[in-house]
């Protein structure tokens, strides 16, 4: 048995492992080839590009890579062709899998692509272009499993594994003890997003929003999970260039112990938000890309609410037949998107829940609803979806 897998960023390398640690529990002499980061490798992937070449986020970086991605992805299916693979999984990264999985299925090699497209918030016209690519969709969310049944595409929730992961009620002072801080100082979790483009355009207002935060709050402190080498030198030269009178602890990885042991986490909009709220931390998004990016995804924007806390907080009586998200959603973090991401935003929305005890306990009892409903052993799911599959 020989399975194919890309995945393209920090997540979607979280996601992989989890799946190959199942599927070698079914397909015990498996081999797993692909792209992958240094969770799936460890599982046993043999990676052929360094995953972080797929992280890309804008308009603007894309065209900027797309020959580079072009030439990978080229590659990328012969090889596949040529050790007629008997499955391939896109996990994520749909600019580069989507196309991928469709030259693949055209080559009869059975295609799975795990987390849906966010055809429900922009570009739905891309679920043509889809149901033509795989044989199977494993969506993280309930919401997305309608939109699949409307055009007879076999789909799977699977929920997501951290939700597995994360316990119910996690221990903020183990973590506090593990960074090595104390349990009665006062801490804001600043995350800028693990790609180079999300720090680039965040990290800023980010640091502007502490130097805002520690004028009225002497006593509040500020530390950083840096994603990886390239994130931590990227802050590094930023502090360097634009230095503050107080500390900025940075540490490497570990982002859930540093969201964990924060009071309040600022951070950009992803699968991170989706941690947070699972930590069950008050929190404030953000998302920001170049003014042309963001020109092109403003038009095509379909919802009001784009934080994955938000999105979950709709119920089922707030979804349209086909799946697509009403707007008229209830905000339960507060969201700043482009222009509206500034220091003033920022700081107000963050001031807001350190006042506001009663607030955030509201707030830790939906986020634990949500938990609860995302529990679903989803590496397990997801494995026997993809076993049936090629039983077929």
């Amino acid at each position: 048995m020989l399975i194919y897998l890309v995945a393209g960023e920090a997540s979607g390398d979280i996601l992989g492992a989890g799946l190959m640690k199942s599927l070698q529990s079914r397909f015990p002499t498996a081999q797993f080839k692909g792209i992958g980061g240094p969770l799936m490798q460890a599982q046993g992937l043999e990676c052929f590009y360094p995953f972080e070449r797929l992280s890309v986020m804008g308009i603007v970086p894309i065209l900027m890579r797309y020959f580079e991605l072009i030439k990978m992805r080229k590659r990328l299916k012969n090889k596949i062709i040529e050790d007629n693979s008997d499955c391939f999984i896109g996990i994520d990264a749909p600019v580069f899998n989507t196309d991928l999985e469709y030259q693949l299925t055209n080559s009869n090699i059975t295609c799975v692509h795990y987390v849906s497209p966010s055809v429900w918030a922009w570009r739905e016209n891309r679920i043509f272009k889809i149901v033509k690519s795989v044989r199977l969709m494993l969506c993280l969310f309930p919401f997305e499993l309608p939109i699949y049944k409307k055009h007879n595409l076999s789909a799977v929730c699977v929920g997501h594994p951290l939700a597995d992961e994360i316990p119910l009620e996690p221990d903020m002072h183990q973590a506090r003890k593990k960074l090595k801080i104390s349990d009665d100082a006062q801490y804001l979790a600043i995350l800028p997003g693990s790609r180079g483009s999300e720090t680039k355009f965040l990290i800023e207002p980010f640091i502007n929003t502490a130097i805002r935060l520690k004028q009225t709050n002497s006593g509040l402190n500020f530390i950083i999970p840096c994603a990886n080498k390239r994130r931590r030198i990227q802050i590094e030269k930023y502090l360097k260039e634009h230095p503050v009178d107080f500390e900025i602890k940075l540490v490497d990885g570990q982002s859930r112990d540093v969201m964990l042991a924060s009071d309040i986490v600022l951070l950009a909009s992803g699968t991170a938000t989706l941690e947070a709220m699972l930590l069950k931390k008050p929190m404030v998004v953000a998302y920001k890309v170049s003014t042309f990016s963001y020109f092109i995804y403003s038009r095509l924007l379909k919802i009001k609410n784009f934080s994955l806390p938000n999105l979950l907080n709709e119920r089922n009586e707030d979804s349209n037949s086909d799946g697509l998200l009403n707007e008229r959603s209830k905000e339960l973090v507060k969201e700043f998107m482009q222009d509206e991401c500034t220091v003033d935003n920022l700081s107000n929305a963050i001031n807001e829940l350190f006042k506001n005890n009663e607030d955030s306990n509201k707030l830790i009892s939906e986020f634990t609803k949500i938990h609860k409903s995302l529990r679903k052993n989803g590496n397990e799911i997801a494995a026997e979806a993809i076993s049936q599959l090629l039983a077929k």
